[in-house]
C-alpha cells in the first residue's frame, strides 16, 4: 500500500484542526496556520481542504476570521474516511474496486489475495479516528500492532 501525500497532508491538518477541538477550542484554523504547523505547502493544502469540505468532514468560515472547522464529531470520522475523501478507494486494482477485477481461472485467487488485504487495511484505518490520533492514544489493536518489532522492519525482494 502507498500512502499519498495528499492522505498524509489531509491527516496532518486535521490532527492541528482536532487537537483544538478536543481542547475545547471551538476557533476556526485558517490554511496559513495549518500550513506553518505541518510544513505543508500552502498551494497544495488549499485543494486538500476543499476536497474534505466537499466531503463533509470540514466546514469553511469566510471573513477576517475565517479559516477551517470539523463539521462533524472527530470520533465519527476515521483515517480510512479522509483516505477515501481526498484519494477515493482505500484499494484498487489499476483503478478497479477488488471486488470488480476479473481474472482468468489462473489468476482468478489474485482477487481474493486484494480483498482479504483490503479488510485487514479497514482493520486499521476504519477503527483508528481523528480523535485517537489528536490524542496520541491508539485503538488497542492497532497500538498492539504498531508495537510488533517485525512490524518495523522494511522488507526487500528475498527476503
Amino acid at each position: 500500500m502507498r500512502v499519498s501525500a495528499k492522505s498524509d497532508y489531509a491527516l496532518r491538518a486535521l490532527i492541528e484542526i482536532t487537537q483544538r477541538w478536543v481542547a475545547n477550542d471551538p476557533a476556526v484554523v485558517s490554511a496559513e496556520e495549518l500550513s506553518r504547523a505541518q510544513g505543508i505547502p500552502h498551494g497544495f493544502l488549499q485543494g486538500i481542504l476543499a476536497d474534505l469540505r466537499r466531503a463533509g468532514v470540514l466546514a469553511s468560515q469566510r471573513g477576517q476570521s475565517g479559516g477551517w472547522r470539523l463539521a462533524v464529531d472527530p470520533n465519527e470520522i476515521s483515517v480510512a474516511d479522509v483516505m477515501r475523501a481526498v484519494d477515493g478507494p482505500i484499494v484498487s486494482i489499476s483503478g478497479v474496486r477488488p471486488e470488480s477485477v476479473t481474472y482468468n481461472e489462473h489468476a482468478v485467487v489474485l482477487q481474493r489475495v486484494w480483498i482479504a488485504a483490503r479488510a485487514s487495511l479497514r482493520d486499521v484505518l476504519e477503527n483508528t479516528t481523528l480523535t485517537d490520533l489528536a490524542k496520541n492514544k491508539l485503538p488497542a489493536g492497532v497500538e498492539r500492532r504498531s508495537r510488533d518489532e517485525d512490524a518495523w522492519q522494511a522488507r526487500v525482494p528475498g527476503s
